[in-house]
């Protein structure tokens, strides 16, 4: 009698390598991405607490901006990776709704593992999810308004919504007009539409005063101090050189050797050296500049010379000022000194040096037709003018969007309502189970309005049948009015948000869910504990790299 022979296991995956499959699998990373969406589920909204993050330094960052609290918190599930990840791209794309989006994803996967558990392919819910958020974005187009983009009355509506859910809200009006201002200076026309490059929009902070102090500069500041102490520190009627090379005698990049036999001999180089410096501030002289800003050095003796004239220097200034200080001043950028003449020059009203606070910086301001600007964010401490810069970032994107893309909804998570009510009639005339995944996803938007609601102190029930009540009438302005804690209609509270970050927050939460739920297998690599050092292989290896 033969016996079989025994088949040897077919080791595949390397030692300590980690497989989950199938259900395990996808309930495990849905449970990492809804603990992220909890995360900042309080934080969403006007009435949203802030987080508190404390970093291994021991720094302490206080906010209830979404990008910025996963950006900080190190996050290792790869699922949980994936949430971070849309928080980052809404941030970068559109500024705000990283909240929404984080957590409008979380509320979908949530509703899809309702139906995976009860055994529908996930195939199918993605199939259903994607067919429903095409719809929902029909929908918001639909029932956006159009405005003018350079109409600052709905701008500004929109600046102080986004501000209102800050910790600056108490200032949002005043903060709103600064922000309002700053875009429309940089806007450019391109056709029938608007471009707005939000990095020409310089925000400096300072620790100082209070943020009502915030104010919008017609120019660029600049965090450096007038170089030489007896230089003027205030100038009017500015006539503006920009210099990207130095005002000093460069290093040769090879080696050279001077023998000087004399001390005249060494009279006549440093003589020599003086001439060369004293002919190329001549040069910016005579061509009626009165302030020098240059990216990099200005040699002591090159200060002197511009000190008699009266001129006024900068050095060791950003590139990136550079650029925007030619913006706003219509100067040239200089390379080469020989060349510089006075078509080349900038002009400003004012460049000043001024205290703020322990440092001395230099404000290029006034400038006639700027198309970069400077807003100098102020706040009782670092941590509240930290948050204010994040503020005024998210604001100046939501009015950008605006601009760009002129078309409006109301606020307080209206929009989400009417949607949701819209696609659970939409849903009835689906076949199969296609339907069940449509009434899932307008379950999952409604999840946005009653997260508001939960963090105004209201009944997220009653607040669900309040809401859908009201949202069967047909009007798409019914949202949570978080001031008197209530459904109400917030046209007439002047609550409005940008189409272009509903669009992105339906879009980005669609995809990340579905990407998830297509998963149905994680094979997790181990992490190698031992690594030979360079220069020893271990036991009978090279042993060059020993002492010995």
């Amino acid at each position: 009698m033969t016996l079989p022979t025994q088949q040897a296991p077919i080791i595949l995956l390397k030692e300590g390598s980690t497989q989950t499959k199938g259900n395990d699998a996808q309930r495990n990373n849905i449970q990492a991405a809804k603990l992220v969406s909890e995360l900042v589920r309080t934080s969403l909204g006007p009435r949203g607490m802030d987080k508190m993050l404390v970093d291994t330094l021991g720094d302490v960052t206080i906010t209830n901006d979404g990008a910025t609290i996963l950006k900080e918190i190190d996050v290792q599930h790869p699922a949980a990776k994936m949430m971070v990840e849309i928080s980052k791209s809404t941030d970068n794309e559109v500024g705000d709704g990283t909240t929404s989006t984080v957590v409008l994803a979380g509320a979908l996967l949530e509703k899809a593992e309702e139906l995976v558990t009860k055994n529908v392919h996930p195939t199918l819910v993605v199939d259903g999810f994607k067919k429903a958020s095409e719809k929902a974005i029909e929908i918001l187009r639909q029932i956006a308004t159009p405005i003018d983009p350079r109409d600052k009355k709905h701008l500004k509506k929109i600046a102080t919504t986004t501000l209102a859910s800050k910790l600056v809200s108490t200032n949002s009006s005043e903060l709103a007009d600064v922000v309002v201002d700053s875009v429309l200076a940089v806007a450019e026309k391109a056709g029938d539409k608007y471009r707005v490059d939000v990095d020409n929009i310089k925000v400096e902070k300072k620790s100082s005063g209070s943020i009502r102090d915030t104010k919008l500069i017609q120019g660029i500041v600049l965090d450096k101090e007038v170089v030489h102490g007896a230089m003027p520190k205030r100038i009017e009627n500015a006539k503006i050189a920009l210099l990207n090379a130095p005002l000093e005698i460069e290093k040769t990049e090879f080696d050279a050797k001077i023998n000087i036999t004399s001390p005249e001999q060494m009279q006549l180089f440093i003589d020599e050296e003086n001439e060369m410096i004293r002919k190329m501030t001549d040069k910016i002289i005579q061509s009626g500049a009165n302030v020098v800003l240059c990216q990099k050095g200005i040699d002591d003796m090159a200060q002197h010379y511009l000190q008699k004239a009266g001129v006024m220097a900068v050095r060791r200034i950003k590139e990136s000022d550079m650029t925007k200080l030619a913006k706003a001043t219509g100067a040239r950028i200089i390379s080469n000194i020989k060349e510089f003449n006075s078509t080349d020059l900038g002009s400003a009203n004012l460049v000043e040096e001024r205290q703020v606070e322990a440092d001395k910086w230099v404000f290029v301001e006034e400038c006639k037709n700027p198309k970069a600007v400077s807003i100098l964010a102020r706040g009782g401490s670092q941590r509240i003018v930290d948050e204010a810069e994040r503020s005024i970032h998210d604001a100046i994107m939501a009015v950008k969007d605006a601009v760009v893309y002129p078309r409006i909804v109301v606020g307080g998570g209206a929009p989400e309502a009417h949607v949701a009510h819209k696609i659970r009639e939409w849903a009835n005339a689906l076949e199969g189970r296609a339907q069940l995944a449509a009434q899932k996803f307008a379950d999952g938007i409604e999840t946005i309005p009653l997260v508001l609601a939960e963090n105004t102190g209201m009944d997220p029930l009653d607040t669900q049948v309040d809401l859908r009540s009201k949202s069967a009438t047909g009007k798409a302005t019914y949202g949570i009015d978080v001031t008197s804690a209530r459904v109400g209609d917030l046209s007439a509270k002047d609550i409005y948000e940008p189409l272009a970050v509903k669009e992105q927050v339906i879009n980005a939460a669609t995809e990340t869910a579905c990407m998830i739920l297509r998963i149905d297998d994680v094979i997790a690599a181990s992490k190698s504990q031992n690594i030979p050092k360079p220069g020893y292989g271990g036991p009978g290896g090279d042993m060059s790299g020993m002492d010995m």
